[in-house]
């Protein structure tokens, strides 16, 4: 058995969320009613910079809702980044849609603004840009190409909570943004989503929608169809708490990655996280890309690390890979998804536990430049 044990992710439930959380269950409001809801759509909406925010049960729907919303559907297309949780192509499959998968910038590993424009075509509706694993996409860029177009901008921000881009959060950087509340992520309800955006009309659309689309004047009136969308008061207490604590959940990210930092940068065959000079990186998961991988060896070399008792988590492949997903793969998507792994990041690691994650990484990947 090895020393120590350290999973990739564990969230950071304190008082505070116990509190809040008993608190909404000893009022008997535990369903989608309740003063903790719209204290967190307004307190989520205060951290993005935007004018709204609208409360959903997780990421995925809230993508989901966002293009219904928009009236994106059959015959339409939404460009999205290859390299991504199946969620992202998903939620657009659910709309009816096709997802058009665009290639990856190497530094940032999102969507790759100059591989936008030429997968435009007279079907495209939307892009939807992914800050994947905590940094932001190229905003302005991709918000330039959109303009151009005419389509609208989706972000998924379900990893980047706190991200930002020439110091504006992610949430209010496109017509709207999708954020997730899973365990694993830098603010949490358990399960729980996110919708964001200043446009009025389409986060009243949102809300109806969300509610079986029921009619605002007249109750258990449905003139089209709609959805249970909705979010807990019980998830929305641990959320209330979670944003309270928010500045002390992503120093302790920032913290970790300076950890991970000190130690990795300049370790022969080994490449740490990179941040764009115009981007926050949130620092969801640290991502790590080690020369020499593929698919095979990529698998070895964590059941080595797991030996030691340090969990790792592969990149995401590309969505183009899926087998129910016939499209051409992208070729730097498919280099990184095959090199790339995420390290142990939560924010009670503390230096010995770095140091120890690292002196592994370090001595495998030693051991496996010796095998090249």
């Amino acid at each position: 058995m090895p020393e120590r044990s350290y999973p990739v992710s564990r969230p950071s439930i304190g008082a505070l969320e116990a509190e809040y959380v008993l608190d909404a269950v000893q009022s008997g409001w535990i369903s989608s009613i309740g003063p903790y809801v719209t204290r967190f759509e307004s307190d989520f909406a205060a951290f993005c910079e935007t004018r709204h925010a609208v409360a959903v049960s997780n990421g995925t729907v809230a993508l989901h809702l966002a293009m219904m919303a928009y009236d994106i559907g059959p015959g339409d297309e939404v460009i999205v980044p290859d390299l991504s949780f199946i969620a992202t192509a998903n939620s657009v499959l659910m709309a009816g849609a096709t997802p058009v998968f665009c290639d990856i910038e190497p530094e940032t590993l999102c969507l790759d603004p100059a591989a936008l424009e030429s997968l435009i075509t007279p079907r495209t509706k939307a892009v939807m840009p992914v800050h994947l694993y905590g940094h932001p996409a190229d905003m302005p860029a991709i918000n330039a190409v959109a303009a151009r177009h005419g389509l609208k901008v989706i972000e998924d921000a379900a990893e980047a909570h706190g991200a930002a881009v020439l110091g504006k959060p992610v949430g209010g950087l496109g017509d709207c943004a999708t954020f997730s509340f899973y365990g694993n992520k830098n603010l949490t309800t358990g399960e729980g989503g996110m919708i964001t955006s200043d446009d009025d009309a389409f986060i009243a659309r949102c809300r109806v929608l969300r509610d079986h689309a029921m009619s605002p004047t007249r109750r258990y009136w449905h003139e089209e169809l709609g959805y249970n969308y909705r979010m807990t008061n019980l998830q929305a207490a641990l959320g209330c708490a979670q944003l309270e604590r928010s500045e002390a959940l992503l120093e302790g990210r920032r913290r970790v990655f300076a950890m991970y930092r000190q130690r990795l940068e300049g370790v022969p065959g080994l490449k740490l996280s990179r941040t764009a000079q115009w981007a926050r990186h949130a620092h969801w998961l640290v991502c790590v890309e080690i020369e020499g991988l593929d698919h095979d060896r990529r698998e070895a070399f964590m059941d080595r690390l797991r030996a030691r008792g340090i969990d790792t988590r592969p990149y995401f492949y590309p969505m183009s890979h899926m087998p129910y997903l016939t499209q051409a793969a992208t070729p730097v998507a498919s280099r990184y998804a095959q090199i790339g792994l995420n390290l142990p990041t939560y924010i009670e690691l503390e230096q010995a536990d770095i140091d120890y994650i690292c002196d592994g990484l370090i001595a495998e990947t030693a051991g496996l430049a010796a095998l090249a």
